[in-house]
């Protein structure tokens, strides 16, 4: 059985932003892919904006890194 990823960045909320959290750790609201590389720093994981998106660490949860607020669907 594998291990979860380090990295779980959940769906967006309904007004907008998505729930970053590493090993367990709740480290906020990110808004865009640089607010998630600023948390995964501080976190002490070096991941710039650009590698973030397709990052193996990150695990993606409803929706993918373009997606960041409520934006309407179809």
């Amino acid at each position: 059985m594998s291990e979860p990823l380090p990295v779980i960045v959940a769906p967006p909320s309904d007004t907008g932003g998505r729930r970053v959290r590493v090993h367990g750790e709740n480290l906020g609201l990110a808004y865009n892919l640089e607010d998630l590389s600023e948390f995964l720093r501080r976190a002490g994981l070096d991941v710039d904006p650009v590698t973030a998106a397709v990052s193996p660490l990150i695990d993606w949860r409803g929706l993918g890194p373009e997606y960041w607020g409520p934006e309407t669907r179809g």
